[in-house]
């Protein structure tokens, strides 16, 4: 009995683990340079936005728009930055570059085509925000509607 209370205190350490930080996966960044989400991005101290996004989803579109207009100020007060992982697939992922050149995103953009990462984190649908401090997942949201950019902020200001 204790053997097998031991098992599952294992297992159970291990899969909160996995899902506390973001998994080891390579993706293309728009200049088709492999950038991974988890060894790339794991600078000290340092906030990462990984906003999930599609160019077919206006609450996307609308929420990348929104922090736009904050996102200078954000930087200014915090170490942050933000990765806008499109999930576009090959049907779709060809409007990404117009639309970011158009919308002047100045985000690093991430392609994840094949949906790989967003099936590792289990996500179902977008906008999908997850926060990422010192390689450690520290905030999810899920969904955008005006003004929640605010309250991400000071999510990430209580960091």
């Amino acid at each position: 009995m204790r053997i097998l209370l031991i098992f599952v205190a294992v297992l159970m350490a291990h899969f909160s683990q996995a899902q506390s930080q973001m998994p080891n996966v390579q993706l293309k960044n728009m200049d088709n340079q492999l950038k991974n989400v988890y060894k790339d991005y794991a600078e000290d101290d340092k906030v990462y936005i990984f906003s999930f996004w599609a160019t077919w989803c206006a609450p996307c579109i609308n929420e990348l728009e929104a922090i736009k207009a904050v996102y200078t100020d954000w930087q200014e007060e915090v170490d942050v930055e933000l990765i806008a992982i499109s999930i576009d697939d090959a049907r779709t992922v060809k409007r990404v570059k117009p639309m970011v050149n158009g919308k002047a995103w100045e985000y690093e953009i991430l392609l994840d085509t094949n949906q790989e990462l967003k099936r590792k984190l289990q996500i179902n649908n977008v906008p999908h925000t997850i926060v990422v401090k010192n390689q450690k997942v520290m905030h999810v949201s899920n969904g955008y509607a005006e003004g929640a950019e605010e309250e991400l902020f000071e999510e990430i200001k209580a960091l």
